[in-house]
């Protein structure tokens, strides 16, 4: 039985600005320095986009809440906090 229900779904579109409030882009634009990147994000059906984070320093997730805020202890049920090998790519240069 295959449980994956991305279907092809990228786990950050590469327009990923257009699915994120002004708020949201601010603090992202800002949280970089402090090893916070966005990692991927999940969009259930029916529901708000929840744009998870992720911090290379740390290895913690946190959730980029609709108000820019970011909050370490929504109750996120995840896989691993590890990024793929192309994200830390990315984060890493």
């Amino acid at each position: 039985m295959d449980n994956e229900r991305r279907k092809g779904l990228k786990p950050v579109p590469e327009k990923f600005e257009e699915l994120l409030n002004e708020a949201q882009l601010r603090t992202l634009r800002s949280i970089g320095r402090f090893g916070w990147q966005l990692h991927f994000i999940r969009r259930p059906l029916f529901q708000e986009l929840v744009p998870v984070l992720i911090n290379s320093e740390s290895d913690k997730c946190a959730v980029l809440e609709d108000n820019g805020s970011i909050n370490e202890q929504a109750n996120l049920d995840i896989r691993d906090c590890t990024p793929a090998p192309e994200l830390m790519k990315k984060i890493t240069g």
